[in-house]
């Protein structure tokens, strides 16, 4: 069995999940982004246009828009189509909104380039009261 490959950066909501990565270096528009009622990025010529946030672990590069960003994704979850973790590189304004509203683990701080280590599908366990990604598979 290989090992996974572990990537450390700073826990900022515990708890841990797993999940299928959706990562983009381009980050979704907050309003009219994704589809509330069913979770899909639906953003147009979005690199993860027609994919769903649900059970993923979300990998953006930041938000953009206004700080009613996190709006989108929590309608999303109480839709019952929200992502099982999040992993920002770094947190601003309105992602650290989202990540509370959300309320799922979340790993933030991370020196390491997500967007070369990482690949869209990658199996992902989050850790967010360590700071732990692992990369299973």
């Amino acid at each position: 069995m290989i090992p996974a490959k572990i990537i450390y950066g700073r826990g900022a909501l515990g708890s841990v999940a797993e999940g299928p990565a959706l990562i983009s270096q381009p980050t979704i528009t907050g309003w009219g982004g994704v589809d509330i009622y069913t979770g899909t990025v639906v953003e147009p010529s979005h690199p993860l246009e027609g994919l769903t946030i649900k059970d993923s672990v979300l990998i953006l590069d930041g938000s953009k828009g206004s700080n009613g960003w996190s709006v989108f994704f929590h309608a999303a979850k109480e839709a019952g189509f929200g992502p099982a973790a999040l992993i920002f590189p770094k947190l601003d304004s309105r992602t650290a909104v989202t990540a509370a509203v959300l309320n799922v683990p979340l790993v933030t701080d991370v020196i390491e380039d997500l967007f070369i280590l990482i690949r869209l599908g990658d199996l992902l366990r989050v850790d967010g009261d360590h700071g732990i990604i692992e990369i299973l598979g």
